[in-house]
């Protein structure tokens, strides 16, 4: 067993529970969490060098967290992962203070190669992908998601701001995320 600790945040206890045994059976000392009080006393308790956060936590936003959590420990390693990856998000995280920015389903190993700490070892952070490598249709649905957190999750405001009528802008973000 290694020194290093990980903390595992995350509102779905199965995949709390799955994903810290699958760490502690690699080696490392993993915490769990499924609320963002939880994760942060976990932390002062035991500092973790790495967590592992979902953007979202029930009600909670997993961005709110990356601030208590390197105030535990500056040079923590937060990796940030979705079910409902876009760029904006992911701009937003790293600039919060996250190391890095994943989209679910990965396994332990994916995520332990994400921090740096599997086989395939990285110390930099994968760069979010360019414009140019996205579909129109991926684009458009990344400049919905900007204006949207540019007017606070607003539906009206951010319906107004597109040129669009609120109902259809709900219709549209109902459905899952455009792929590349």
């Amino acid at each position: 067993m290694t020194d290093t600790t990980l903390l595992v945040l995350d509102d779905d206890a199965v995949f709390v529970e799955v994903l810290t045994r699958a760490l502690q059976r690699r080696g490392y000392r993993a915490l769990g969490a499924t609320d963002s009080a939880a994760a942060i006393a976990q932390a002062r308790a035991t500092p973790p060098q790495y967590a592992i956060v979902d953007l979202k936590i029930a009600q909670e936003n997993g961005l709110d967290c990356i601030g208590p959590l390197l105030a535990v420990n500056p040079a923590m390693h937060i990796l940030m992962l979705t079910g409902y990856a876009s760029v904006a998000t992911a701009v937003t995280a790293i600039k919060a203070g996250a190391f890095d920015y994943a989209c679910k389903p990965l396994d332990a190993d994916e995520i332990l190669a994400k921090l740096g700490l599997g086989s395939e070892q990285s110390s930099v952070p994968a760069a979010v992908e360019t414009p140019s490598t996205l579909s129109v249709k991926r684009l458009a649905w990344e400049h919905i998601q900007r204006m949207l957190q540019e007017h606070d999750g607003n539906i009206s405001a951010t319906a107004r701001a597109l040129g669009m009528h609120r109902r259809t802008l709900q219709r549209m973000l109902q459905k899952r995320p455009v792929k590349q």
